[in-house]
C-alpha cells in the first residue's frame, strides 16, 4: 500500500465528516491508500458518523484523550502505507492533494516530510505551515513587530520567512502537523511523534528531529488544502455551522500551548544559550501564556 492517511479527531463530528468525505473524492494513488481515524474519546458522535458513513475507515476509539502526539502514533502503529499523511479533522483536501505530493516524496529519498500550500476558507495562507524554528531571536524579532516591519528580511524575518517565494517549491524548517506526508521508515526510525506535547509544539519537534537525522522538509505549493484553523481547538471560529468550544475548552487550549513552547526550549535551546537568554525566554514564554489564557477566561 502506497499511503496511509491518519486523521485525529477530538468532538469535530462535522468538521471529519468534511475531511473523509474530501479524502474519499480525490484520486487515490496508483498502490491504494487507507485511512485511519483515531478519536480522542469524543462525545459528539464522531465514532457513530464514522461507522455510518465511512466504513471503509479504519477507526480506533481511545477510552481517553491522551493528545494529538500520543493519537498520531497509535494511528501509525498500524499503518500498512508505505508513506504516511498526518491530517488534521478541520481540512478539506483537493482531487490532487494526495498523489502529486506523494510522488515528489517517492522521487526524492532525501526529503524526510512534506507539506503543502495551507489556505483558510477565504483563500489566505496559512503562515503556521512555513515558518522557522521559535529560536530566541527568531521569537523575539517576531514578538517584538520586527518581523513586520522587515518582511523581506532573512535576518528579521526568520519566523514566518515571509520573504520567500511561496509558489515555489523549496525547503522549510517547519510544517506544521495539519499536513504532513513522510516515509513510514522515518516514521518508526525517530520514534513517532513525542507524547510528552498534548497539543500544540509537536510538530515543530519532530520537525526539528527529522532534520537532525539529516532529511529535508520540504513546502509543496502545487496543491492547496483548506484549514479551517482553530475550529477544531476552539480558538477559531470559521463556520456558523461550527458550534465554539466551551470556555474550559478554549482556556486548556491556551494552556497547553504555553506548556508546548516551555517543552521545546527546554529539550533544545536551554543548554544552547547563556542563562540570562534562558531566564529572558521562559519569563516572555509566561507572560504570553497569562495574556493568552486571561483572553480566553474573558471572553
Amino acid at each position: 500500500m502506497d499511503l496511509s492517511i491518519i486523521v485525529v479527531s477530538y468532538n469535530t463530528r462535522q468538521l471529519l465528516d468534511d475531511c473523509l468525505r474530501s479524502l474519499y473524492a480525490a484520486a487515490p494513488p496508483p498502490g491504494g491508500l487507507e485511512v485511519i481515524v483515531v478519536d480522542n474519546a469524543s462525545a459528539d458522535g464522531s465514532p457513530e458518523m464514522v461507522r455510518a458513513r465511512y466504513p471503509q475507515a479504519r477507526l480506533i476509539v481511545s477510552a481517553e484523550n491522551r493528545g494529538y502526539s500520543a493519537a498520531n502514533n497509535q494511528g501509525a502503529a498500524v499503518a500498512e502505507g508505505d508513506y504516511l499523511l498526518y491530517l488534521n479533522s478541520d481540512t478539506v483536501v483537493a482531487a490532487d492533494a494526495l498523489v502529486k505530493p506523494l510522488t515528489y516524496l517517492q522521487d526524492h529519498p532525501e526529503v524526510g516530510a512534506l507539506t503543502v500550500r495551507l489556505v483558510y476558507p477565504n483563500g489566505e495562507r496559512d503562515p503556521d505551515n512555513h515558518r522557522g524554528f521559535p529560536t530566541p531571536w527568531n521569537a523575539f524579532c517576531h514578538f517584538t513587530l520586527l518581523s513586520r516591519l522587515f518582511p523581506h528580511s532573512p535576518r528579521f524575518n526568520g519566523y514566518f520567512r515571509s520573504y520567500e517565494a511561496f509558489d515555489t517549491i523549496h525547503p522549510v524548517p517547519v510544517i506544521a502537523g495539519s499536513y504532513m506526508m513522510m516515509p513510514r521508515a522515518l516514521d518508526r526510525l525517530l520514534g513517532g511523534w513525542d507524547e510528552t506535547y498534548f497539543f500544540y509544539g509537536e510538530d515543530i519537534d519532530y520537525c526539528y528531529r527529522i532534520h537532525e537525522a539529516g532529511y529535508r522538509i520540504i513546502y509543496y505549493p502545487l496543491v492547496e488544502v483548506v484549514h479551517y484553523k482553530g475550529a477544531s481547538s476552539g480558538l477559531r471560529k470559521e463556520s456558523a455551522d461550527i458550534a465554539r468550544p466551551p470556555k474550559a475548552t478554549r482556556v486548556k487550549v491556551a494552556e497547553e500551548s504555553v506548556r508546548a513552547m516551555r517543552i521545546f526550549y527546554g529539550k533544545f535551546y536551554s543548554d544552547k544559550y547563556p542563562r540570562p537568554v534562558t531566564a529572558f525566554v521562559l519569563a516572555g514564554i509566561q507572560v504570553r501564556g497569562w495574556a493568552r489564557i486571561l483572553k480566553h477566561r474573558l471572553t
